[in-house]
């Protein structure tokens, strides 16, 4: 029986890299998998008036996984809290599905070093995971806004940080660095001391350290190497993320998947929703087709087929394949059929 399989194209370059991504999956899945389209986040807004409708939720709630390109743009850009936004969407989608870990694997490919902003030796070997805790924190907490004044709580609960940290642990290959600013916040002192306590109970070989965030980012670019699990929460782990994702040269090259209880997972490419370059078909889309790798081993359990379309992107890569943002020339079409071809 086939995995059925939720997409949301979203905007921007989000439904040019998402039917390439179909198509990749239909070839190294053949048969497997059913795939059921939706509108969302500032499509949905335009259609319906909400970037999540109730019926694409429980689309979601039903699916074996759900695969996610982008949203967002200037359009749907406005300071009017009022205002329906389509990252409201994301957030809501996590917390209807209690998507409470993001996984953001960061490994530089060899053959596009030249592309990284870092020298070869700083990010040569580089192997590392971006654990983010993403239903709690301050995207979370209660919001108030006056005339003069605007306030955004953040708040964590010690069992929504025994389980993000759990995740983190059983992860990791040796060690854990769990970032906070715990010289500052409050929320930071209880993360640090639930980890602790999660580690000395539940995971002692695995080594942990504590880093504060500003260390944490300079390190990132300083010594990339030296980090194996990065454990942290919502905010702090959006942005380290994304800075980590410069490390592969573009940010047009990271996957990541969103993980919770017994209900299907996330998957979804670390880049936006480029709304400069839609349209122009040179999207890159290797960032979604390593999402559905990362769909294909942590969502279905096709574990040889996720390393197909692992192998198959990384040998197009060696073969000189390069879209505009890696430098080259290549077109969205062009890229994904030297991925298929490769297959």
């Amino acid at each position: 029986m086939a995995r059925r399989i939720v997409v949301l194209p979203g905007d921007g370059i989000g439904p040019e890299v998402a039917a390439p991504a179909i198509e990749v999956l239909n070839a190294v899945a053949p048969g497997e998998l059913e795939f059921e389209e939706h509108v969302f986040g500032g499509a949905s807004i335009d259609a319906h008036g909400v970037a999540l409708t109730d019926q694409t939720l429980a689309a979601c709630r039903g699916a074996d996984a759900v695969l996610l390109a982008a949203v967002g743009g200037p359009k749907w850009d406005s300071t009017d809290p009022s205002r329906p936004r389509p990252e409201q969407g994301l957030l809501g989608l996590r917390k209807g599905l209690g998507l409470f870990a993001n996984l953001r694997p960061v490994r530089p490919v060899p053959a596009l070093y030249d592309a990284s902003p870092l020298k070869h030796e700083v990010i040569d070997r580089t192997d590392l995971l971006v654990v983010r805790e993403l239903t709690g924190g301050i995207y979370f907490g209660e919001k108030t806004r006056d005339e003069d004044s605007a306030s955004d709580a953040c708040v964590y609960t010690r069992a929504e940080i025994e389980r993000i940290a759990r995740v983190a642990f059983g992860a990791a290959r040796s060690r854990v660095s769990s970032v906070d600013k715990a010289n500052v916040l409050e929320t930071s002192r209880l993360w640090r001391e639930v980890v602790r306590q999660v580690h000395g109970a539940e995971f002692p070989n695995i080594e942990l350290e504590h880093v504060l965030v500003d260390n944490a980012a300079m390190r990132l670019v300083a010594a990339p190497r030296h980090f194996d699990v990065i454990l942290t929460e919502n905010m702090f782990g959006d942005i380290l993320s994304d800075e980590a994702a410069m490390l592969t040269g573009s940010i047009g090259m990271l996957p990541s998947a969103s993980l919770g209880g017994d209900g299907p997972g996330l998957f979804e490419p670390v880049h936006g929703s480029a709304p400069d370059i839609a349209g122009n078909g040179e999207a890159n889309p290797l960032a979604m087709f390593l999402s559905g790798a990362l769909m294909l081993r942590h969502g279905l359990s096709l574990g040889e087929q996720a390393a197909a379309v692992e192998s198959a992107v990384d040998r197009a890569l060696a073969g000189g394949l390069r879209t505009k943002d890696l430098g080259g020339d290549a077109t969205t079409a062009e890229a994904t059929q030297v991925v298929l071809n490769h297959l």
